[in-house]
């Protein structure tokens, strides 16, 4: 945890000391994903879209303000009128003066099913954020996979290249003394600038994922990050009894099933809304008026309501109906969705995985072995250039199945994981 803590720490000071040097920022996976949910400007963003809901939803609560309104006041002198008596001062025997407070009272449960309404769609938003969580999380953990595995082509090829470099000096001063051919000398050296030139294109790799990285990360560009964990395959071991519980639990957690199911509830509301804006709401008032009627001062009730003679809301209320129609196969649509994801996902994980079993924990020390005896056999020319770099090809392709392998059965891992909507 404290490890975490200076990390971040580092990070957001980084800034005052990246006038001096450009460092290079080790974090593990871990502390990516820990740094990314403090971080990350979409999680924010979506999180301030929950508070902007719940707003809304405080806001539903609020009964609409009384509304007062002061009419037929005169500010001259009127003559020929009956005197009243003052209403300030001397003020006011020849002045007329109406007001009135009106209420409306919302109807047919009108502002609870908006308050609902309201609280629903706080759900929604929340389950947006889980599903802006687990889009991102999905490109974060395959882009730290995907550094992993150039890190690892980049050691291999560095240290071919160091290995290599040993062997064309020496073939060089052998050319000087004629004891080689030169067509030795420069199939060696071609391969030592083949082995440069793919170092070159990784670093170029490297770099693009460097920028979308540190983007979710919210790291300064002028840091570079490793990724410190070792390369290896998922711990997990994959099941078929496992499948089945999978595509029950996608329906109870991927969050674009129940932002999907969300928005049944919200249609459903809505058409209880549209049903109830046919009944009109009342319009409850009093009001005083002052020289304007055969009493000196006057108080009255009324009551206002609109007919519903002619606008009886059926067009918004048919609108309502089809749009919960709509939203019920936009469920049944992503149900179906995710469990021919899973399925698929699955399938291809077993796949590779069955790969992988048949490389031996021995086989890749083996091949490293195997590579620095070949190394020596060629400086002692006990065996012949072609020998060796027929050796070297294969070497390096195995090395390449073995990465390969292990990035395929991570990227498949973190895609069920993203499929069925939960770490596994």
């Amino acid at each position: 945890m404290k490890k975490i803590f200076f990390t971040l720490f580092y990070i957001h000071c980084f800034s005052f000391f990246s006038a001096q040097a450009s460092d290079t920022l080790k974090i593990s996976r871990k502390e990516a994903e820990t740094i990314f949910l403090a971080n990350n400007l979409d999680i924010i963003a979506q999180k301030l879209e929950i508070s902007q809901a719940e707003a809304r939803a405080l806001q539903a609560k609020y009964w609409p303000n009384p509304k007062l309104s002061i009419s037929e006041v005169n500010l001259w002198r009127t003559y020929d009128i009956e005197e009243q008596p003052a209403l300030i001062g001397n003020w006011g025997k020849n002045t007329q003066i109406s007001a009135e407070i009106e209420q409306v009272i919302q109807t047919a449960g009108k502002r609870r099913k908006n308050i609902e309404l309201q609280k629903i769609e706080v759900e929604g938003e929340k389950y947006e954020l889980q599903e802006v969580l687990r889009e991102l999380k999905k490109t974060l953990r395959n882009s730290v996979t995907d550094i992993l595995y150039n890190q690892e082509q980049q050691k291999i090829y560095q240290g071919q290249i160091a290995s290599i470099e040993k062997l064309t000096k020496s073939y060089n001063n052998q050319l000087n003394l004629g004891n080689i051919s030169k067509a030795e000398y420069i199939r060696l050296k071609a391969q030592e600038i083949e082995f440069k030139k793919k170092l070159v294109s990784l670093k170029q790799e490297i770099e693009d994922q460097q920028a979308e990285l540190k983007a979710l990360l919210m790291i300064p560009s002028h840091s570079y990050l490793v990724i410190s964990d070792s390369f290896t395959m998922p711990e997990k071991q994959l099941s078929e009894i496992e499948l089945t519980q999978w595509l029950e639990k996608a329906k109870e957690n991927r969050p674009d099933i129940m932002i999907a199911k969300n928005k049944e509830k919200h249609a459903a509301k809505n058409l209880e809304i549209q049903n109830a804006m046919k009944t009109p709401d009342v319009a409850v008032s009093i009001g005083y008026d002052r020289g304007g009627n055969i009493m000196k001062d006057f108080i009255g009730l009324g009551v206002s309501v609109d007919l519903p003679i002619f606008d009886r809301n059926k067009g918004n209320i048919q609108e309502a109906r089809l749009e919960i129609e709509k939203s019920k196969n936009e469920t049944r649509k992503n149900q179906l969705k995710s469990e021919n994801e899973i399925v698929s996902v699955f399938r291809n994980y077993i796949r590779t995985q069955e790969v992988s079993e048949e490389i031996d924990e021995a086989y890749e020390s083996t091949l490293d072995g195997l590579l620095v005896s070949h190394e020596k056999n060629f400086r002692l020319r006990n065996i012949s250039m072609l020998e060796y770099m027929d050796f070297l090809e294969t070497y390096i392709g195995n090395k390449m199945i073995i990465l390969d392998t292990k990035k395929e059965l991570n990227q498949y891992y973190e895609n069920l994981q993203y499929v069925v909507g939960q770490d596994l």
